[in-house]
């Protein structure tokens, strides 16, 4: 046998290879980019010129992925008017009156990162806003970036008053006289962001730089970032930053860009998408996907329901609000058929029964019309509220669950403004994710970063507790729906193999075996050994990608 020498020598680690947990001492060895060897066999290709590493005992596993993440926005909201470390309504003032005094010359204030509970019916009043500043314009997005805080100013200057009436795909919060209060949800956020200056792409670059950091630090080497195309006040640039960063080799994870699905257009814009995956084929940075946002949320009853929210304290249901279906769904099946046909993955955006089910049916008349050519994993992200009698259809249709485990708890958003609005048979279909699994479906596990905390053992703890942990601003000692709690192993995989998967890079990472590319983590303990209360306290302590070293804690 061919002796091989090694690079790199991790010892005496617990690993979960991506499938399974295999408890220490186990060994892997690794030259040239790649793992090359594991087991005992890797003791005796140790030389003098290899890097040994001796885990002790500590779990070593694939590098995660985040499987629907906004890094770039996130960064660049981490550089504007942040209030993502803030939990009240005081907190929020104060960090915006810290950002208007620190910024004397910033015109227009556009940052992000409210939660709705905070404030009564999860709306936010301008008056708040322009105690603080009446001479430039506000524009706060909330974390799920579906609903907008602006002060007096920033409504002048956006021409939106009694007069304008809602789009047909948002909502201006008003008063008792048709005078906005200060709210704009979904498409009435986006009437005030068209108007605030766009980021310059340098500014984009610093926030991929910024965004991409954190996620390394949090151990991640892979995303699909879910939305790189034009959007309201993004541009098509994000797509250019990550050309540009590969090309500036400061490009470390492997990325999926999932390019935006135009709601007011149809396939004519798929030509465009086929040319942008083409230009990339084949690197670090891929545009495999399209994301189609078919619903909204459910905290301000956009998402799409198949039967109409309730009124808050009451029995009867609201009889004209079922939430809003963006794409026809006759059209929706029209479309992601031909993005199926075309090889594309879809990336749905849908969080209530209906917006599920319609992107189930999609994704049905796509495997239907094009036979044994429609092969591609499409991913339904979010998944909040799912029908019983779809849940089977993920596995039957090869549609990956994608899960954000941190919103599968009692958090005061979920106490105040959803469950309330749902009624408590629907109440009992949220983030289904073991049901999901036990119907053979598959997973992936994601953060949608900045709207909740990327860390990845942080969603995996819920995931596992369906609830938050105990020293977190909001834990409820109710554990949500107990019965859909998944497995340690079950969760891990969904974050590191299982959004490899979607990404469509398995063959090259996401396991530890011989053969796969070395994107490899050492936590700072062991996990799988510890009460499940403790999961939250894993950290990625060396993060290494092809091998190399790229952060140490």
């Amino acid at each position: 046998m061919e002796h091989v020498s090694l690079d790199l020598a991790i010892l005496n680690g617990a690993v979960f290879d991506g499938e399974q947990y295999i408890p220490a001492p186990h060994h892997i060895g690794i030259r040239d980019g790649r793992i090359v060897m594991v087991g005992q066999e890797v003791l005796d290709a140790i030389e003098s010129s290899t890097e040994v590493v001796d885990a002790d005992g500590k779990l070593v596993h694939p590098g995660m992925n985040d499987s629907h993440v906004h890094p770039i926005e996130a960064g660049m909201e981490m550089l504007g008017c942040d209030l993502s470390e803030g939990y009240t309504r005081e907190d929020y003032l104060k960090l915006v009156h810290a950002y208007v005094e620190e910024n004397p010359d910033v015109d227009w204030i556009i940052g992000a990162g409210w939660q709705q509970a905070a404030f009564p019916g999860g709306t936010p009043v301008k008056e708040d806003l322009d105690a603080i500043c009446t001479d430039r314009a506000i524009i706060i997005s909330n974390r799920d970036h579906h609903s907008a805080w602006v002060n007096s100013e920033a409504l002048r200057r956006c021409g939106i008053d009694r007069n304008t009436p809602d789009p047909a795909d948002g909502r201006i919060e008003r008063d008792d006289q048709g005078e906005p209060t200060g709210t704009l949800h979904e498409g009435a956020r986006m009437l005030a962001l068209r108007h605030a200056p766009q980021p310059t792409v340098e500014f984009m670059y610093e926030g991929f730089l910024v965004g991409q950091r954190k996620l390394i630090e949090y151990g991640i080497t892979s995303w699909q970032d879910a939305l790189i195309g034009q959007y309201g006040n993004h541009s098509p640039e994000f797509y250019n930053v990550y050309r540009a960063a590969e090309e500036r080799g400061e490009l470390i994870a492997r990325v999926n860009g999932a390019l935006w699905w135009e709601r007011t257009q149809g396939v004519e814009q798929i030509a465009d998408f086929a040319a942008r995956r083409a230009a990339v084929a084949g690197r670090r940075f891929r545009a495999d996907t399209v994301k189609i946002m078919q619903d909204g949320v459910a905290e301000n009853q956009t998402a799409a329901m198949i039967t109409p929210y309730l009124a808050p304290g009451c029995e009867h249901r609201v009889s004209d609000n079922s939430g809003i279906s963006f794409v026809d769904p006759e059209r929706l099946r029209e479309y992601v058929t031909e993005l199926d046909r075309q090889g594309f993955q879809v990336h749905f955006h849908a969080l209530g029964d209906r917006g599920v089910r319609e992107a189930l049916d999609a994704v049905e008349q796509a495997r239907e019309t094009n036979g044994e050519a429609s092969t591609m994993m499409h991913t339904i992200a979010h998944i909040q509220i799912i029908n019983p009698d779809d849940v089977p259809r993920f596995a039957q249709l090869n549609a990956s669950a994608n899960m954000q485990p941190l919103w599968a708890s009692y958090d005061p958003q979920m106490l105040e403004l959803t469950v309330p609005f749902l009624g408590d048979e629907r109440v009992g279909h949220q983030y289904p994710f073991a049901s999901l699994l036990g119907a053979g479906s598959h997973l992936s596990g994601g953060s949608d970063w900045p709207v909740t905390s990327a860390d990845p053992w942080l969603g995996i703890h819920v995931a596992v507790n369906r609830q938050v942990p105990a020293d977190h601003p909001d834990f409820s000692e109710r554990v949500f729906l107990e019965h859909e709690r998944l497995p340690l192993a079950a969760a891990l995989r969904a974050y590191t193999l299982g959004g490899i998967e979607t990404n469509g890079r398995d063959h090259e990472v996401g396991r530890i075996a011989p053969g796969m590319l070395a994107d490899v983590v050492i936590a700072n303990r062991d996990p799988f050994l510890g009460e499940s209360a403790s999961i939250h306290e894993t950290v990625a302590e060396r993060v290494y990608v092809d091998g190399r070293l790229v952060h140490s804690r």
